[in-house]
């Protein structure tokens, strides 16, 4: 495997932030996307490196292997395993054990297990699964207001996948064998995406409920009457109760958010009422208050 320099593909130095590699990635990738830059395959395979480097640095314990191991980064586990090995036959050595290691020796069992050795010398090809891939998916409340589906990018390959109704803000699902290649055979890695939800409805989400204030004029506050309201689900018709409060609240059973791979099941809307006082009075209707106000 080539050595790539992550940090130069995202234009960052290896000091960067959390965020810093954050800001970076989105840029580039905004760039180099196939969208905007069809049929361009220096754009795709740029692409294609842009993400790969978002997949190790932006995950704190892939970027720490990265910077330890280099291209070897995914095989850190079994490297470090191999060398507590090599401490562990040199120890035997010096306590007069009967078995002694060269660091020959040493070399060619560490070859053997990272596919070096040859199969007439005794070695074996081990196989390691996949690097696992790690995906943002930026979606509008609305979006996941009901199971659809969408085509994502990853690594220039289009998925298609099914997003489930009730999907919440950060929350991160599994693709299984979306990920990278094994080596010597072994298993494809995942895809992990993170959803991050937008808001820019009228609607409040906390958890399966809904919340949501409209105004209600003084007249059909004080006298009663109805309302229109829109909700993800259409539009409810509310009756107004006669003298009605500023922020009285009501709930409308059923009308939240679907809950997360429960079909047919739905939180709560609720609405706060908010009377809107009437401005630029005329003559004639601060006459008649003036007259009210007599009354009372």
């Amino acid at each position: 495997m080539t050595y790539i320099d992550y940090y130069k593909v995202l234009g960052v130095t290896k000091k960067a932030t959390e965020n810093d590699i954050k800001k970076a990635y989105r840029k580039m990738a905004r760039k180099y996307h196939p969208d905007l830059n069809p049929d361009d395959k220096e754009a795709e395979k740029k692409f294609k490196e842009i993400n790969e480097a978002n997949e190790v640095l932006s995950n704190p314990e892939n970027r720490k292997k990265y910077d330890k191991y280099g291209k070897d980064w995914k095989h850190a586990e079994e490297y470090e395993k191999a060398q507590q090995q090599q401490r562990q036959y040199q120890r035997s050595g010096r306590q007069g054990g009967s078995a002694q290691y060269s660091e020959q020796d040493f070399s060619d069992f560490f070859s053997s297990m990272f596919g070096g050795g040859s199969a007439g010398g005794g070695g074996r090809n081990v196989q390691f699964r996949g690097q696992d891939y790690n995906a943002e998916l930026q979606l509008e409340l609305g979006d996941v207001y009901r199971t659809h589906k969408r085509t994502l990018t990853v690594n220039g390959k289009n998925i298609r996948l099914t997003i489930p109704a009730g999907v919440k803000n950060g929350q991160v699902i599994k693709i299984k064998g979306y990920g990278g290649e094994g080596v010597n055979g072994g298993p494809k890695g995942d895809l992990h995406i993170k959803f991050s939800i937008l808001n820019h409805s009228k609607f409040k989400r906390d958890k399966d409920n809904l919340y949501t204030t409209i105004d209600l004029d003084l007249y059909k506050a004080l006298l009663g009457g109805e309302v229109v309201i829109d909700t993800f689900d259409g539009k409810v018709k509310l009756k107004v109760k006669p003298e009605t409060k500023n922020l009285t609240k009501v709930k409308l059973k059923g009308k939240g958010f679907p809950v997360y791979k429960k079909e047919g099941q739905f939180g709560d809307l609720y609405i706060t009422y908010h009377i809107k006082l009437p401005s630029n009075l005329s003559p004639k209707e601060k006459e008649l208050f003036e007259e009210l106000a007599k009354l009372r």
